[in-house]
């Protein structure tokens, strides 16, 4: 017999559950292999915008943003923070007494509860609308991960990066979303900064990173969207 809520469930819900999984197994493998974790951190971003996508052609559920805001908590709430606790503490072997390893702790644990009220009022305030107050947490996210992947891997840069969107999370800084165009763009250096991390000298994700980072210093000034649309 079917459990009565999977009943309920549009095919775009499956897509976001989808994409709360990936985070699991991006928080599991963080400690043992920080590069698979920052790939399967891009993964779900993909799965995260192609839910949208799906959500629009098949329909979507009452239940949809609800699900979604919750699988982001898991994949670019606690996915990142891991993913900097890991490098940071060697794999979670570093020395509690030491100050760099209690911020190594104590700077993701408040990534992530600035991610989980981040989200909370998008939920309240700018689920429907095509901009949104503070720092996506898929841009802070993805920024985290590629970094990693275009071979910035020192543990004190992750960890004052984490700190820098702890912040701009919650930031009075208002973001348009994304055109469609640029989306698609975004995913394509996505899928290939997933798939061939290391080829031509890191040039997928070094792009991808040039394109995250430009969108977070300038999309508040000069990218700007029609919100009468």
């Amino acid at each position: 017999m079917q459990p009565r809520l999977l009943g309920q469930l549009g095919l775009a819900d499956l897509v976001t559950a989808a994409n709360a999984a990936i985070g699991f197994v991006a928080v599991a493998t963080a400690t043992v292999d920080p590069a698979l974790a920052a790939r399967l951190i891009l993964l779900a971003a993909i799965a995260d915008g192609l839910d949208g996508v799906v959500a629009r052609v098949r329909g979507g559920t009452a239940v949809g943003p609800v699900l979604d805001s919750l699988a982001d908590v898991a994949s670019f709430g606690v996915a990142p923070a891991a993913l900097v606790y890991a490098v940071a503490s060697n794999g979670g072997a570093a020395v509690s007494g030491d100050p760099f390893a209690i911020a190594a702790l104590v700077v993701p644990a408040l990534y992530v509860s600035m991610a989980v009220v981040r989200l909370g009022f998008y939920m309240l305030h700018d689920c429907e609308n095509p901009e949104t107050e503070g720092v996506q947490t898929t841009l802070a996210a993805t920024v985290l991960a590629v970094t990693y992947l275009a071979g910035i891997g020192e543990p004190t840069v992750l960890v004052a990066m984490a700190a820098l969107f702890t912040y701009l999370m919650v930031a009075p800084v208002t973001y348009p979303d994304l055109y469609a165009r640029d989306a698609v763009v975004l995913g394509g250096l996505q899928a290939l900064a997933i798939a061939i991390p290391t080829a031509v000298d890191r040039v997928f994700p070094r792009s991808l990173l040039l394109f995250a980072l430009a969108y977070l210093v300038l999309a508040p000034f000069v990218y700007w969207r029609d919100t009468g649309s």
